[in-house]
């Protein structure tokens, strides 16, 4: 399993199918924020990182261009990750409650991030064909993970996932909607009966959580529903 996710990761990696996003990334990888003049930024797409046998697979948006443009690992660098990983720490998901580099020694324990687009977007607004373009991706992760559950970060993650599993999501279309805290079961060749979950969150962004839109409570109420799905015989 570790060797097809590290295959896939390589592939993700070299891609240059949206000549937009190539061009943005790696133009911020040159021009670079003045806080980090001295750091190489990543500039290229970014993987999926987390346990290759992780029951849980978290998606997001996309890489911010300062923060996971930079560092090479998603979430990482960021406002949104240094809401997140205090969240997974404290969930027990990872061994410590920040990530400012790869190397930093985090360590994920029975979960997998990635995200819907693998290369910051301007404006953090991806296009639905950029999307298009990186949901194999996201579907070869999940084909080679089998979660037992999917955290959607975000309506656009929400969105992808749903795609993806299409009519075997129960409810869909007309009942699936994205809201904090929804949770739907997903049918799966491995899981006929629906005890695979795709949940619902808040993106951890800025936007959200200096507003209030998402608080310490709501998000640490996420995980804890997580594990509760995971103890489910």
């Amino acid at each position: 399993m570790q060797s097809h996710l590290e295959k896939l990761n390589e592939e993700i990696i070299s891609c240059r199918l949206c000549p937009r996003l190539v061009a943005w990334r790696e133009q911020v990888a040159r021009e670079k924020r003045k806080a980090y003049r001295d750091q190489e930024y990543w500039g290229k797409p970014v993987p999926g990182f987390g346990d290759p046998n992780a029951r849980v697979l978290v998606v997001g948006l996309a890489p911010g261009a300062h923060g996971s443009n930079r560092t090479g690992r998603q979430f990482t660098g960021d406002a949104s990750g240094d809401f997140l990983y205090p969240a997974l720490h404290r969930a027990g998901f990872a061994n410590q409650p920040h990530s400012s580099a790869r190397g930093d020694g985090l360590i994920l324990h029975d979960m997998y991030i990635t995200a819907s687009g693998r290369c910051a977007p301007p404006d953090n607004k991806p296009s639905r064909e950029e999307l298009n373009n990186c949901q194999p991706y996201l579907e070869r992760e999940i084909e080679i993970i089998q979660p037992k559950i999917i955290v959607a970060l975000g309506r656009v993650a929400f969105e992808r996932v749903v795609r993806i599993y299409s009519a075997t999501v129960r409810g869909q279309p007309s009942t699936v909607k994205f809201a904090h805290g929804a949770t739907y079961s997903l049918i799966t060749a491995k899981s006929p009966m629906g005890d695979h979950w795709l949940l619902c969150s808040y993106h951890p962004s800025q936007q959200n959580t200096l507003t209030g839109k998402l608080t310490v409570k709501m998000f640490d109420e996420i995980w804890t529903k997580v594990r509760r799905l995971l103890e489910r015989p």
